[in-house]
């Protein structure tokens, strides 16, 4: 059975990596850190290790077995580009999102350094979309990074969003998600800052969807932007766009 996902922007995830650390300041209060030690305390064998980057053989064809087309995130709890993944079983994986061509797989990183290495080496499926994290005006130069890959979508997830960025070259990018920091600790995100990026992705014509403005209370804070939910995204095949979220 597919591990459902409570993201908006996605239906299931799959995780054949845990663990990881941290590269820049949205790091600093990582959810998928805090889920597993949690889950290491509650004696999961998965997370024994914790945090430490894992490779999980064992669930390498999950998504094989799940019949009902989706979007899938790959990796909620970790980072496929991770230095500590090898790049053979790195390969194992895009194998199954080829074979699997039914889902749409999301993939993000923050070490979009490694991406650009191995873009050149990877045989991109059509049903993956690749993206890049970009929490401040300091790590725009992913960007460019994620221009060298082939997938053919590319995408940022700009949460937790963390200063205002603005004058954003979007060439080349299919998708922009933006979204506040949640849960412990949580860094406010002001309103300005949206309203500036969902100005550049109108004006850019690139697809913009606001996940949540974040804080202690996610869910009462809740995603409108003045007045509306905005949840636009590249087209989706079908029967995947057929699929609602929170499933």
């Amino acid at each position: 059975m597919a591990a459902l996902s409570h993201i908006e922007w996605t239906h299931s995830s799959w995780n054949p990596v845990t663990g990881c650390s941290r590269v820049s300041e949205g790091c600093q209060h990582c959810y998928a850190e805090r889920m597993a030690k949690r889950l290491q305390g509650m004696g999961v064998a998965k997370y024994a290790k914790g945090f430490e980057v894992n490779v999980h053989p064992d669930v390498l064809e999950e998504p094989l077995g799940w019949k009902k087309p989706r979007l899938i995130f790959v990796n909620s709890m970790s980072d496929l580009f991770h230095e500590k993944i090898p790049v053979a079983y790195l390969r194992q994986i895009f194998d199954v999102m080829r074979r699997a061509d039914w889902h749409v797989f999301q993939i993000l990183t923050k070490r979009a350094e490694r991406l650009a290495k191995m873009a050149p080496r990877i045989d991109w499926p059509p049903n993956v979309w690749m993206g890049v994290t970009v929490e401040s005006a300091r790590f725009t130069h992913r960007i460019d990074h994620l221009r060298e890959a082939g997938a053919a979508i590319k995408w940022l997830s700009m949460e937790p969003l963390l200063t205002p960025v603005s004058d954003i070259d979007l060439t080349g990018i299919d998708w922009v998600v933006v979204g506040g920091e949640s849960g412990p600790g949580a860094r406010p995100m002001k309103k300005e800052w949206v309203v500036d990026i969902q100005k550049q992705c109108r004006e850019q014509n690139v697809h913009f969807f606001f996940k949540q403005w974040g804080g202690m209370n996610k869910k009462k804070a809740g995603r409108r932007l003045n007045g509306r939910i905005f949840d636009d995204m590249p087209e989706l095949p079908d029967p995947v766009g057929q699929i609602s979220f929170g499933l």
